[in-house]
């Protein structure tokens, strides 16, 4: 499947920016690009009955993913966890790797990933992570990966895209760690695009985006990340519904914004901002950091707050965020 065609459920996928069509033309020297081996693909639906638990209602993987099925030790009741695995260590260039998840009504899922995604070095074309969320009426979806590593003269897209029904609830987390965990300066990748786009019963929430060519401009620019490494955030969707034929807020959202925000305060190791999404459609988190952990920590920290208000129970202690 090619980026600015439709997927299984009809959607749109997210189109390709100008600077990555031209690193498509580029060929590899071994496998060509999305072959074999790197075209992977993770689907997963879940569903629920009921009270009773989510259930992983279909699955389907291709290398270089994996799945050993799901787990029930999260607190929050009726709530399973997938966890996505990719044995092979690392995304290279030309790798093309999917995630579809869809949580059919009132199923309530947690997925999220083995590890750190370690984008290595490149010489040609790109690698692109590209996720694609589904959430019918009631039902509750968390994509938590882990934090994505992009090292030096790497390309890497990623997309994320979100379609939501009425009364349906999408977390997702996102950091980006620069290769300055290595002996390279940090920022030293090639470049690195980030998007993340909801729908709601066919209505645009949220577009958002981050675009860093080092080469072009300084991340470090004050207008950028400034003085600071590592970027975190978390998007939480949870539209409501509609008042007087506008938009209507949550008031657990406005409870959200405020908890999260005086978590943060107290936090020295982050800059932090919690702000609406447009169209009262939820709350994105911003976080900047100088370390890896100081970053993942304070996101937690957000993801337990936002799970206190929205669930009535706090972030699973077998995760670290």
């Amino acid at each position: 499947m090619t980026v600015g065609s439709t997927d299984s459920s009809g959607r749109s996928e997210l189109p390709l920016p100008p600077a990555f069509e031209s690193y498509a033309d580029e060929s590899l020297a071994q496998a060509p690009a999305g072959g074999p081996g790197k075209n992977g693909l993770l689907e997963a639906t879940f569903a629920r009955s009921g009270e009773n638990p989510t259930r992983l209602l279909r699955d389907r993987v291709e290398v270089p993913y994996h799945l050993t099925g799901t787990l029930e030790t999260d607190p929050a009741p009726g709530l399973t966890t997938l966890v996505a695995q990719e044995p092979t260590g690392g995304v290279a260039q030309g790798d093309r790797h999917r995630l579809r998840l869809e949580a059919r009504t009132g199923a309530r899922a947690h997925v999220t990933t083995q590890s750190a995604t370690k984008v290595h070095s490149m010489d040609a074309n790109y690698a692109h992570l590209d996720a694609t969320l589904r959430v019918e009426d009631g039902g509750f979806l968390e994509y938590v990966p882990g934090p994505t590593i992009v090292n030096e003269d790497a390309r890497c897209l990623q997309t994320v895209s979100i379609d939501l029904a009425d009364d349906a609830v999408a977390i997702v987390a996102d950091v980006l760690v620069p290769d300055g965990l290595s002996d390279h300066e940090a920022f030293g990748f090639d470049h690195y695009h980030s998007r993340v786009e909801a729908e709601h019963d066919g209505r645009l929430v949220c577009a958002d985006a981050v675009d860093l060519r080092p080469d072009e401009r300084d991340p470090r620019d004050p207008a950028s990340v400034g003085a600071y490494g590592v970027v975190g955030s978390l998007y939480v969707f949870a539209p409501g519904g509609v008042a007087d034929g506008k938009p209507a807020f949550d008031p657990a959202l406005e409870s959200l914004i405020e908890h999260v925000s005086e978590r943060l305060e107290s936090d020295d190791d982050t800059q932090a901002g919690v702000s609406r999404l447009p169209h009262e459609s939820g709350v994105v988190v911003r976080l900047l950091g100088h370390r890896e952990t100081d970053v993942t920590d304070a996101l937690r920290q957000a993801w337990d707050e936002t799970r206190r208000e929205l669930l009535g129970v706090g972030a699973p202690a077998d995760r670290r965020y």
